[in-house]
């Protein structure tokens, strides 16, 4: 069981407690979706489509690519059921059992569990304490293990983390050099909060990435579970084997739905973006205040500071902190060995419960604080 999902369990049974767990954004779907999938249901477009998806679906997604400076044509891309799927599909495409995958921690969970339900063995690669690359370090692990695939994901779950400039031209090299094949999870995509870099922005290797994206985060429609694949020639053609296979096509009307969203709806992701933006920075300024240690977060809406100096684990800091305050945030060690000693946060909630949420986070560590004190003083 995902330990974000745990947690997230738990919750139900603490009256009044306050979830700061889950990626569920707190705006409505945009209308022009509802419309798309009531119109497709009038229409009783409900019958199978292409197994790649929509043609006009595929050729929106591929617009909007195109835009950001990631250049797939429509015959490039899958249409899947969420983001979840088409990562399934990619490994299960790529990888035999013994496979070596190389996978960032602390990451989001299906990373590694995937790869172990598909008999591959998993390689992990630590990322510097401000949740960077180490370059040097990856060079020496994909030497020594011979690695060849790599799991990125940026905008980060659980750091919020991005692919910096530097970086991008770093892991660009380190891909052509090494001839990797890379999945590379952009699911936040749409809430980079700083220039926006993607492995797959460059002509030489995009031969060799496999772009994951979709819908549930950027339209607030996630259990629709509308995501895509984009990639090249025979990978793409191994990837969508195991998809018809599969599911055969996703759900007919939430594409429809997407369409509309993508022609019509993109002013609301924006809305949305620039309240995410400020509620980071309501929630950084309580963290500060609290003297909590965090990496600001460049993209998506998770946040994931440090409670190391509490000296106690992730999972015990935030069990205390659900049935002593009634707050519940995920443990780190939810993401991962490189998660543990910190816990996140999910900013996708309004300032009112953010507010109460941290007057309640304010009251605990105040009080560890002051055991501890009161402990050394002794």
């Amino acid at each position: 069981m995902s330990g974000i999902r745990r947690f997230f369990n738990k919750v139900k049974d603490v009256t009044g407690a306050i979830s700061l767990t889950l990626g569920q954004p707190d705006f409505k779907t945009p209308v022009e979706i509802k419309y798309g999938i009531i119109k497709a249901v009038e229409e009783d477009k409900t019958i199978y489509t292409d197994n790649f998806g929509v043609i006009d679906l595929r050729k929106e997604i591929s617009k909007y690519l195109n835009v950001k400076g990631v250049n797939y044509s429509y015959e490039d891309i899958c249409v899947t059921v969420g983001g979840s799927e088409a990562l399934f599909s990619s490994l299960a495409a790529l990888i035999n059992k013994g496979d070596k995958v190389l996978i960032p921690t602390p990451a989001y969970p299906a990373y590694e569990n995937i790869v172990k339900i598909l008999g591959g063995k998993v390689i992990n690669y630590y990322l510097k304490d401000d949740f960077s690359l180490d370059i040097l370090n990856l060079e020496k692990i994909i030497k020594k293990e011979k690695i060849k695939y790599m799991i990125l994901s940026y905008p980060s779950n659980p750091t919020g983390a991005i692919l910096s400039k530097e970086e991008f031209q770093l892991l660009i090299n380190l891909i052509k050099e090494n001839d990797l094949y890379v999945i590379s999870d952009e699911i936040y995509e749409s809430f980079c909060y700083e220039d926006y870099y993607s492995v797959s922005m460059d002509e030489n290797i995009i031969n060799n990435i496999i772009y994951i994206g979709g819908f549930s985060k950027m339209f607030s429609m996630t259990g629709i579970r509308v995501g895509f694949i984009a990639a090249k020639g025979d990978v793409f053609n191994e990837i969508a084997k195991v998809h018809q296979y599969n599911v055969s096509c996703t759900n007919s009307i939430g594409q429809y739905g997407v369409i509309e969203g993508l022609k019509y709806g993109l002013h609301y992701v924006d809305k949305m973006k620039n309240e995410f933006r400020k509620r980071k920075i309501y929630v950084e300024q309580g963290l500060n205040e609290l003297d909590i240690d965090f990496t600001s977060p460049k993209g998506a809406f998770y946040i994931f500071p440090s409670i190391k100096k509490y000296k106690m684990t992730s999972e015990e800091f935030c069990e205390r902190l659900l049935y002593e305050e009634k707050v519940a945030c995920v443990p780190g060690s939810a993401f991962g060995k490189g998660g543990e000693g910190y816990i996140r946060i999910s900013y996708c909630y309004s300032i009112e419960e953010l507010r109460e949420a941290f007057d309640r986070i304010g009251k605990f560590v105040n009080r560890i604080s002051e055991n501890q004190k009161s402990l050394s003083n002794d």
